[in-house]
């Protein structure tokens, strides 16, 4: 396995389209039957993604495995925590959104994490509350439940955040 994560390109859009259609799978299949309906993610959000610079995908071998967002703050739909509150609300942050990745791939998480934290020090992060496996994965790699947040459709969101202490060089 030789596993890169790279800066996606406008020519991935077909492949990343299809880690997110086997993503909807793994979620299905665990129960979490709403997040990501029907034509969501969808090319507009990636294409978006991407005019932010923050559109990455994993690859292995040089077949696009994984997706996912990096974006900096500030995020709108954090702007009110409810039932908590943020670890840190003065500092800028960066979120990670849109995690796919095929069901076969594993160590995707932490890969992502690795890459996440080697660019910022304060991560945000939301899921589903029935999205059992990305808050497993959330809690393993040591983020904090911080509270509710509400997307722009009004679905609600389990919200955390993690922040480490910036290493000294």
């Amino acid at each position: 396995m030789n596993r890169i994560i790279r800066e996606a390109k406008p020519t991935d859009i077909t492949d990343i389209l299809q880690v997110m259609e086997a993503a909807k799978g793994i979620m299905r299949s665990s129960g979490n039957m709403q997040q990501w309906g029907e034509g969501y993610p969808s090319k507009t959000v990636i294409t978006a993604d991407m005019e932010k610079n923050g559109a990455f995908v994993i690859e292995d071998d040089g077949a696009i495995v994984g997706y996912f967002a990096f974006l900096a703050s500030p995020e709108p739909t954090y702007s009110k925590i409810y039932c908590g509150s943020w670890l840190d609300d003065e500092q800028p942050y960066h979120v990670i959104h849109r995690i796919a990745s095929y069901p076969d791939t594993h160590g995707i998480f932490s890969d992502i994490m690795d890459f996440c934290f080697s660019h910022d020090t304060n991560i945000r992060i939301d899921t589903h509350k029935d999205n059992l496996i990305m808050q497993h994965n959330i809690t393993k790699h040591g983020f904090n439940y911080c509270g509710i947040i509400y997307l722009a459709s009004g679905d609600e969101r389990l919200a955390y955040q993690k922040k480490r202490n910036k290493q000294k060089v």
